[in-house]
């Protein structure tokens, strides 16, 4: 009996190795491999990208060819941290490939910026279907939720984001502005606490806090330009390590 279930089960193996349907990754349309000489060019360009030199970045990008959809997600991201229009096109050709969620990602926080809160929405759930692991999606989903007076559902977004990215800030300011603004001020200082937060990003959540009840909840949350990996609306004053241009952002 035990023969015959293990010859049924590597039957069941064989049968699947031959079978047209594909989960996951597997069943979007492929990435190809940059060569060690791209490779090097897109880290070349993801380092000038992470010190301010958006414009040089990118002709270097224009270098490689357009076919890697590592290359369109690169350009799209600094295309979008420099207001240009050609950002949309880009994150709409990763539609269908590996880097799908980025292009949902993408045209997320564009739609987000226009005021397009239905599209972003849209947008950043099938981006979440996608990649449910990703926190920066999470963290711009949250904020989207934020502005459409949803709370209780953005808090729940910006809880997962910062525990499946303790290192990053951005959840975390988020989700004290987040406390401050339902006045739960207890609750903000055990994570405040907890997370030993810094000082200026805990005024920053403050003022973020008064400025939401001031002006209400679709007061941008910050107004300096994004950079090229940077998420949706709220960033820290000191800029993260640019962490864009690896699959799976």
């Amino acid at each position: 009996m035990r023969r015959m279930l293990m010859l049924f089960a590597l039957g069941l193996l064989g049968g699947c190795t031959n079978a047209p349907v594909q989960v996951g990754w597997l069943a979007q349309g492929g990435c190809g491999q940059p060569t060690a000489e791209q490779e090097l060019a897109l880290n070349l360009a993801k380092d000038m990208a992470a010190d301010g030199r958006a414009h040089a970045a990118l002709a270097h990008l224009q270098a490689l060819p357009s076919s890697l959809p590592e290359v369109r997600l690169r350009q799209a991201r600094i295309y979008r941290s420099l207001g240009r229009n050609e950002a949309a096109p880009l994150y709409r050709s990763l539609l269908g490939t590996c880097l799908a969620a980025e292009g949902h990602h993408g045209l997320g926080q564009l739609a987000a910026a226009d005021g397009n809160q239905r599209e972003a929405l849209e947008q950043l759930r099938e981006a979440l279907r996608l990649s449910p692991t990703d926190a920066k999606v999470r963290n711009d989903l949250g904020l989207v939720l934020l502005r459409e007076g949803r709370l209780d559902d953005a808090r729940f977004e910006f809880l997962t984001a910062l525990e499946l990215d303790q290192d990053s800030a951005l959840p975390a300011q988020n989700l004290l502005s987040l406390l401050f603004y339902q006045e739960q001020y207890q609750q903000a200082a055990d994570l405040v606490s907890r997370l030993r937060l810094p000082a200026d990003l805990v005024r920053q959540a403050e003022e973020r806090a008064r400025d939401m009840k001031r002006q209400g909840l679709t007061a941008p949350l910050a107004a300096r330009q994004p950079r090229e990996d940077a998420p949706l609306l709220a960033q820290v004053h000191k800029a993260e390590p640019d962490t864009g241009g690896e699959v799976g952002r």
